[in-house]
């Protein structure tokens, strides 16, 4: 990479600067207007705090330093980019956040720098689906060029125009999205796989004639031996690529499946759920979608008993086996080998077919080879943990899945013989995930998490959700602007009183008064004079006429009402 070029880099587990705050973090590049804008952010947060006249000395020579470095639409930017990806508190430690948090910290930091290569390992992880749709239109207006590591197909589609696929040490490069590069990937192995068979055919009639090939050998006989040699290699390459295989056999399910009641859950002043209520069916696709910090994950819990409702009844039926994919990582002894996990369950498992697989056979078929099941399970990979925390969850044949998040760490292949095993499980199915691919694909209605404890129940998937959510939306926009009939308006205003006529005409002098004011302060403080003790008057002062505007100006659009 020319050494000119700035580069930004997020890991798929960024490491922040410890014993700092967010803001300091979100800040920490080392341009001119950075760290203008972070030093204003700091004098801001601090005047809220107190009013001395340090800190107005502070937030005075901050302002100049923006002023003079033209800030003030970078900082506009900036807060969107924090506003959108919910991070608020700049002055929390970043010792206290969540991973998730974490990661969209670091993610923020990245796009504020705006670098001219930007590498992201696994962006979408953390994200709930509204900040990803935002990503992908913000990333598209800007210039630059970026590297993405991710199993979030949607995200591939709308952000990338070419394709690299690394496969046995080799790199293939598409042009295009990612459904150009299913349609030219599955063209590639079309050619290769012809090319295998016109190769060990013409192997096969090789080593006959090699076979009954004369001792004595010719110049021409040992440039044919060459070519063979040459052709056996081709012979024994690889074909289409092994692929993981999920067979195992679901419990029998009988009449009654899940009853919720009533369900009430909160945690403060935050309502998860307040009395929903709501009956499972055999073989129902539950999606669940909603804003990061909702509760999905809580529920998933309560469902599971891993969490108590606070009032109301959640009951499963007898017969019912949860099989729970959750978020949280597989935890076994550090001395555990892969074979030893598997073991503990059990030694032979019952495939869908009447079969029976042992534990060795079963990993191989989740693409374990016999080398890796020996090994401790602390040096897999993050998605080997994932795919080995998955086949924990199938061997034990459930027939209520519960995934919260299952794509998080596996990886594209995996992901679609997983959503092909779904599509074909007959038990009941419910799915936490930011991946709108995977949604669309296997869900048949969705649990909407509205926010204050409502949960709305919508026919369809995640797609057909949003263009209903999009057009409701519009509409919802468009009756707020329509002009009322004049019939129906004339029919509902009341006239004012004399009284209320004498309000309306003292509340316009006083409103213009108020602007005149709030126009004159906003110009003192953006040409300070240097007295700190003026600047914070001023400031609370403009706070004050700003609420009193607010205020008058309400009241005299609803007199404005009356005729």
């Amino acid at each position: 990479i020319n050494k000119e070029i700035r580069t930004g880099f997020l890991e798929q587990e960024p490491k922040l600067i410890a014993g700092q705050s967010i803001m300091e973090n979100v800040f920490s590049g080392n341009t001119p207007v950075l760290q203008a804008i972070g030093a204003y952010e700091q004098c801001l947060e601090a005047m809220e705090e107190d009013h001395s006249p340090a800190h107005a000395a502070r937030l005075e020579e901050a302002h100049a330093q923006m002023d003079a470095l033209e800030a003030w639409d970078y900082e506009q930017k900036i807060r969107l980019i924090l506003s959108k990806l919910d991070i608020h508190h700049l002055d929390q430690p970043v010792e206290t956040l969540s991973g998730g948090q974490a990661k969209r910290v670091a993610l923020a930091k990245m796009l504020i720098q705006e670098p001219d290569l930007l590498i992201l390992d696994e962006p979408t992880n953390h994200l709930d689906v509204a900040m990803i749709e935002w990503l992908e239109e913000y990333i598209g207006t800007r210039d630059m060029t970026m590297l993405v590591v991710t199993h979030d197909r949607y995200f591939l589609d709308s952000v990338c125009n070419q394709i690299i696929e690394l496969e046995d040490g080799k790199l293939f490069n598409y042009s295009g999205n990612f459904s150009d590069f299913l349609e030219k990937k599955a063209h590639r192995e079309a050619v290769e796989a012809a090319e295998l068979d016109k190769a060990r055919n013409l192997y096969r009639r090789e080593l006959e004639w090699v076979r009954r090939m004369p001792k004595a050998r010719t110049t021409k006989s040992k440039s044919r031996l060459d070519a063979f040699d040459t052709l056996s290699e081709k012979a024994s390459g690889k074909g289409p690529e092994e692929q993981l295989k999920l067979e195992v056999k679901m419990n029998r399910i009988g009449g009654k499946i899940l009853e919720m009641v009533k369900v009430r859950k909160a945690f403060g002043s935050l309502v998860i759920t307040d009395g929903f209520t709501y009956t499972f069916k055999k073989g129902e696709r539950v999606g669940i979608v909603g804003k990061n910090g909702v509760g999905k994950s809580t529920f998933l819990n309560m469902i599971m008993g891993m969490e108590h409702a606070d009032s109301g009844k959640i009951q499963a039926g007898e017969t019912i086996v949860f099989g729970y994919f959750s978020q949280e990582p597989l935890r076994v002894a550090d001395d555990k080998r892969v074979i030893d996990v598997v073991k503990d369950i059990a030694e032979f498992i019952p495939m869908a077919d009447g079969s029976k697989l042992s534990a060795s056979q079963l990993l191989t078929r989740f693409l374990f080879a016999p080398e890796t099941q020996y090994t401790f399970v602390t040096k897999l990979s993050g998605g080997e943990k994932r795919r080995l925390q998955l086949m924990t969850i199938l061997i034990r044949n459930p027939n209520f899945l519960i995934l919260d998040e299952p794509t998080n760490d596996l990886d594209i292949l995996t992901l679609s013989i997983l959503e092909q095993f779904l599509l074909d499980y007959t038990g009941c199915l419910m799915i936490v995930s930011h991946d709108r691919y995977f949604m669309d694909k296997l869900v048949d209605h969705l649990f909407v998490f509205e926010g204050d404890g409502l949960i709305s129940d919508f026919t369809g998937n995640y797609t057909e959700y949003r263009q209903a959510a999009d057009k409701q939306n519009k509409e919802d926009k468009k009756k707020v602007t329509a002009p009322k009939p004049k019939q129906a308006a004339e029919a509902v205003k009341k006239k004012r009183s004399f009284k209320e006529n004498r309000e309306m005409e003292m509340l316009e002098k006083d409103i213009a008064a108020l602007e005149q004011e709030k126009q004159n302060i906003e110009q003192q403080l953006s040409s300070p004079t240097g007295d700190h003790q003026a600047i914070g008057a001023l400031s609370e002062r403009l706070m004050s006429v700003s609420n009193e505007l607010d205020e008058k100006s309400m009241r005299w659009l609803e007199l404005a009402e009356l005729e």
